[in-house]
């Protein structure tokens, strides 16, 4: 068992964007094909530049604020309680499109190659 309080833990820089903040609460090896758990702070305007992951699922979870999650090449519109999964291969970008901060919750979880589809 493990019992992790948010705000007792330290502030990290995301690898996408400096500017971004995170929060990891679970880290990579912690649990089987969870690669983290974490809940990330935007500024307003700012993004997770364009990338994918071949072998996992990302998905995010809207806490505060607005943003914009573009899945290759279409962009959503997302709010409080919305929560959107992008899958292995798909490039994606995370942008905070309000006057807000964004808070996301987020997580990935690691697929073998194999059983992509």
């Amino acid at each position: 068992m493990k019992i992790v309080k948010l705000s007792k833990l330290p502030i990290e820089k995301n690898v996408h964007n400096p500017k971004i903040l995170k929060k990891v609460m679970i880290k990579k090896e912690q649990i089987p094909h969870l690669t983290n758990f974490s809940q990330g702070y935007f500024p307003p305007g700012e993004y997770a530049t364009e990338h994918s992951h071949q072998n996992m699922y990302e998905v995010f979870f809207v806490e505060k604020g607005n943003c914009t999650i573009k899945i290759n090449g279409k962009s959503y519109k997302l709010g409080p309680g919305s929560c959107l999964t992008a899958e292995p291969g798909d490039l994606h970008e995370v942008r905070n499109s309000d006057k807000e901060e964004l808070i996301l919750t987020y997580f990935g979880v690691e697929v073998p190659n194999e059983e992509k589809s």
